[in-house]
């Protein structure tokens, strides 16, 4: 929240980076909750039972974070690809309208593609009700039905594919000719390229290791792992990147760690008047 009231409040923070910042720090806070309100639910309560229209909300609301979250990361690989590569044309390329295009195409890509694979879900007859989990999953929901699910297995790894492989072969591809033109470039251009790309790269890499995490024990058979294990497993990919972003993006990059000081001594200052 930090983070996101100051590079609205500042005007010299209304640039496409800062602005793609601003973009994740709003999908944290609408992932988390999906996710923290009923975990604090269940952590109060003798009983960890959940209906089925309040888990298949959670899936939803869990699923186009991810969703959303793997695009903007693409779409932030872009910023810096045409930053690097094409600074002459960055101006041009990276707008503030093409920030929010890019934001806004994300949001409907991500509400509009879980639905196909969670409406196949919801049809599923169940025969079972229990969730080797801290909240509700797709797959763990498709694993309690008594019916064929082929088709489910089918659109959720087509799901997958789009959401997840295609951004991060997208990254890939950007950064590896942004590292073409560090190579030709001098020790300065790198220097900068790097302390530029940094924050996005740590942020990429714990980002899809903590999916890729969920997604490996969202199959696996968690009766053979410690439950404690899997529960801190599972909470990863919500709570390292949230936690993540905020420090890295907070303290790293110097003009949001100079535009939030700035904020802060002018409340001290007004204190001390009043």
């Amino acid at each position: 929240m930090i983070i996101l009231v100051t590079i609205i409040l500042e005007k010299s923070l209304h640039q496409p980076m800062y602005i793609f910042i601003c973009c994740l720090s709003v999908n944290s806070l609408y992932g988390s909750s999906g996710f923290f309100p009923r975990f604090l639910h269940d952590l109060l309560s003798d009983t960890h039972f959940i209906s089925r229209p309040s888990c298949f909300t959670q899936i939803y609301v869990l699923y186009t974070y991810v969703s959303c979250e793997f695009t903007i990361l693409g779409a932030m690989a872009y910023d810096r690809f045409v930053a690097i590569c094409q600074p002459l044309h960055y101006h041009t390329k990276m707008t503030v309208k093409k920030v929010f295009c890019l934001w806004t195409a994300a949001v409907v890509y991500s509400i509009f593609s879980i639905g196909p694979c969670l409406s196949l879900t919801i049809a599923l007859p169940l025969c079972g009700n229990k969730l080797p989990g801290v909240f509700c999953t797709n797959w763990r929901v498709v694993a309690n039905s008594c019916v064929d699910t082929s088709s489910n297995d089918i659109v959720g790894r087509c799901l997958t594919a789009t959401t997840v492989i295609i951004p991060l072969l997208f990254v890939l591809y950007s950064y590896m000719r942004i590292l073409i033109v560090c190579k030709r470039g001098s020790a300065e251009v790198r220097g900068k390229a790097l302390q530029t790309c940094l924050p996005h790269i740590v942020t990429f890499v714990t980002y899809s290791c903590s999916v890729f995490i969920e997604l490996t024990l969202a199959r696996f058979d968690t009766n053979k792992i410690n439950p404690v294990i899997t529960a801190v497993l599972s909470m990863e990919y919500l709570m390292v990147p949230s936690l993540n972003n905020p420090l890295i993006y907070g303290l790293k990059l110097p003009l949001i760690r100079a535009a939030i000081a700035k904020r802060v001594k002018i409340k001290l200052l007004r204190r001390t008047k009043v």
